[in-house]
């Protein structure tokens, strides 16, 4: 009796001291990214901004005392690599929500384990049509690809130019992007006068510049990755072309502005968050002080800044969670965040619209090889 009582008494004193352990388990956020590849430049700079706002409410306790653990493995920007890499995050590791895939065409492999397993699929860095019809368990942060090409295309209208032409990839999500900026123009009864599909990973343009050079555009606008963009555009530059050369986000500032180098200069780009030279914003105060400790050359991104302030959403989702979310009581608490202020920007989620911000600014690349408003 007495020994049956010790082997109780033990057994009951192991639980209490388990007890505290499994309460602290942390917070699974599960990532594919290209870590490596030719768009590693995007997908380094996605995980570091979530991760220095992750550090930062680590260091201050948790959410509910519990630790956030961002998992990112590498996809090398390999469709079929996502898609192995989502399902090792959802089934295997048991992930909360997923967050920050590297584009559109990353993103489109993860939408119907996503829709399964009823996980939430948070801020993928893409504007693309394809993830913004109100998906179930899809939270798009950014501004479309459609708001940023209506305010390019407005820019440039009221400046008195009608002369467009499109760089864009050959293929499905390409020729949704095209056919975004062919809206955009409509709206100003104007329509492309050149078109250059691309091929991913393509080098030599050279062919795909002459036919566009050939119809003498005013402004050319690229919706292809920093790589592709860059290219292009020092190709025409390098054959005299005055035209205005102008990027959606999705290529990435930081990114684009080293592979231009000194011939980038004037270059435009839309973007989707506030400029990180604007510290007077409240976040990206945040932010500057956070990424210090990840990498301080990641200071001027606007690739980065943008994934701190997803990670900041997704936190006051999880605490809104409560103390032990699942999938379902974060996706309850996302949809509850109708008006988040997340310093100086302002996210609007809700069960009719999972498409936070229309934000949108324009910005040039300086002789600092910076990109400013």
């Amino acid at each position: 009796m007495i020994r049956t009582l010790f082997l109780r008494a033990a057994t009951a004193l192991g639980l209490a001291a388990c007890a505290p352990a499994l309460a602290q388990a942390p917070l699974l956020i599960g990532q594919s990214a290209p870590l490596s590849g030719p768009s590693m430049a995007v997908g380094q700079d996605i995980r570091d901004g979530a991760r220095a706002y992750f550090n930062q409410v680590n260091a201050a306790g948790g959410v509910h005392g519990r630790k956030l653990e961002l998992i990112s493995l590498d996809d090398a920007n390999s469709t079929a690599k996502s898609a192995e890499n989502t399902a090792t995050l959802v089934d295997k590791r048991n992930v909360l929500a997923l967050f920050g895939y590297g584009s559109a065409t990353l993103s489109v492999p993860a939408l119907d384990l996503v829709e399964r397993a009823k996980v939430p699929f948070f801020a993928p860095f893409s504007g693309a049509d394809v993830l913004r019809r109100n998906l179930p368990y899809v939270y798009n942060l950014r501004a479309s690809y459609a708001d940023e090409l209506e305010k390019i295309v407005e820019h440039y209208s009221s400046l008195g130019m009608t002369r467009f032409a499109v760089v864009h990839y050959d293929d499905t999500i390409g020729q949704q992007n095209l056919a975004v900026v062919a809206r955009a123009l409509d709206a100003y009864k104007l329509k492309p006068v050149a078109t250059a599909p691309l091929k991913r990973g393509q080098k030599d343009v050279s062919k795909e510049v002459a036919a566009v050079l050939k119809v003498q555009p005013q402004v050319v606008i690229a919706t292809t990755s920093y790589l592709g963009t860059s290219e292009f555009i020092k190709a025409a530059r390098g054959k005299g072309s005055a035209a205005q050369f102008v990027s959606t986000s999705f290529a990435g500032a930081s990114a684009l502005a080293d592979e231009l180098g000194d011939k980038g200069v004037g270059v435009l780009m839309s973007q989707v968050v506030p400029a990180p030279s604007r510290a007077s914003v409240k976040v990206v105060s945040e932010f500057k002080q956070a990424i210090a400790a990840i990498d301080p050359d990641k200071a001027n991104s606007f690739t980065a800044l943008e994934s701190f302030i997803a990670a900041k959403a997704l936190v006051e989702g999880l605490r809104r969670a409560g103390a032990n979310p699942t999938r379902a009581s974060l996706a309850r608490a996302l949809d509850s965040l109708h008006d988040y202020d997340a310093g100086g920007y302002t996210v609007r989620f809700s069960p009719e619209s999972r498409n936070a911000s229309k934000f949108v600014t324009l910005t040039m690349l300086g002789r600092d090889h910076t990109f400013r408003d």
